[in-house]
């Protein structure tokens, strides 16, 4: 395991940056929190008003802002500044946005010394994950993105909404581009360890509105819905970024979906998608193989095809 000082550094002081640093303190996560952003400012004041908090928590958590050039010590860096997709876009129409941003955030952190691990939940997180990965010149198990994480989550509330039970109990996962083309592994769904498809097999009048491709597309769009209702998703991804900070500074080897750059596992190499990992006190300790059925196979070929031919729009490639 990495030499690990609970030091974290969270890059962008804006709504996401600001919603997982407030999880990271309410959850007494880290030793030391830097705030970073291109305002600097803006980075001194929410240090201040987070420092207020203290009186309130379990643990202080010492927060400070700081520059890419005090990046050298810190165990992880969550990487939260990127662009946002303006109305009628996808997260893949910023790509061009998020390369530059990438460049001038990563090269510079490099330059500070820095040896840990990264954590990204700037869109398209998933090219940005793989920006992120050839930059910075890491292992591929150092650079982690949020990937669907945040999708698993929401699919697993939209199922407890229907059985009536807590989202805690039902386990699955969404896999592939956090996007358009990602899909629910509807073979690996379970709800207190049996399979959703028994379920609704042997309790067919009870669950015969139940659509499976809505829920599906439910899960997809549930952020397109906060986003243009709000402006922004921020406490999801933010509770998400320090889960996953969380497993990594207390090495508890938990599965979660991450963006991971696949070398082989899934049979794709040279892509980074959304698949369950074992995150701990190095990263990616393993990736999980699911045993998808044939269509989702194709679904998680298709979604890497779409991930594949953005990454070749890169200038860093």
């Amino acid at each position: 395991m990495l030499g690990k000082s609970g030091k974290v550094a969270v890059i962008g002081a804006g709504l996401v940056g600001s919603s997982c640093a407030y999880s990271m303190i309410n959850q007494s996560i880290c030793r030391e929190i830097m705030m970073v952003d291109r305002t600097y400012d803006r980075a001194v004041a929410q240090a201040l008003d987070f420092s207020h908090c203290m009186d309130f928590t379990h643990n202080r958590t010492k927060v400070y802002a700081g520059t890419y050039a005090d990046c050298g010590s810190m165990d992880v860096i969550i990487l939260t500044a990127g662009a946002n997709p303006k109305p009628g876009q996808t997260r893949l129409d910023i790509l061009e946005e998020a390369e530059t941003i990438a460049k001038d955030i990563v090269v510079p952190i490099m330059n500070s010394g820095f040896q840990g691990i990264f954590v990204i939940a700037a869109n398209p997180v998933d090219i940005v994950t793989y920006m992120v990965w050839k930059l910075s010149g890491l292992p591929r198990e150092r650079v982690i993105g949020t990937g669907t994480s945040i999708d698993s989550s929401r699919l697993k509330t939209l199922l407890s909404e229907v059985f009536s039970i807590d989202p805690r109990s039902v386990h699955g996962y969404a896999l592939g581009e956090h996007g358009e083309s990602q899909f629910v592994a509807w073979s690996h769904v379970t709800i207190g360890g049996k399979p959703i498809m028994h379920i609704m097999e042997q309790h067919k009048e009870r669950f015969k509105h139940l659509d499976l491709e809505d829920i599906a597309r439910k899960t997809k769009d549930a952020g397109w819905e906060i986003f243009t209702r709000k402006g922004s998703t921020q406490f999801g991804i933010g509770n998400a970024l320090a889960h996953i900070t969380r497993s990594i500074l207390n090495d508890e080897h938990k599965i979660i979906a991450v963006s991971a750059i696949l070398d082989g596992e899934y049979g794709q190499s040279n892509v980074c998608a959304g698949v369950p990992a074992i995150i701990g006190g190095n990263g990616i300790q393993e990736i999980i193989e699911l045993n998808l059925d044939a269509s989702e196979r194709e679904k998680f070929e298709r979604s890497c095809e779409v991930l594949s031919g953005n990454i070749n729009r890169l200038t860093l490639v």
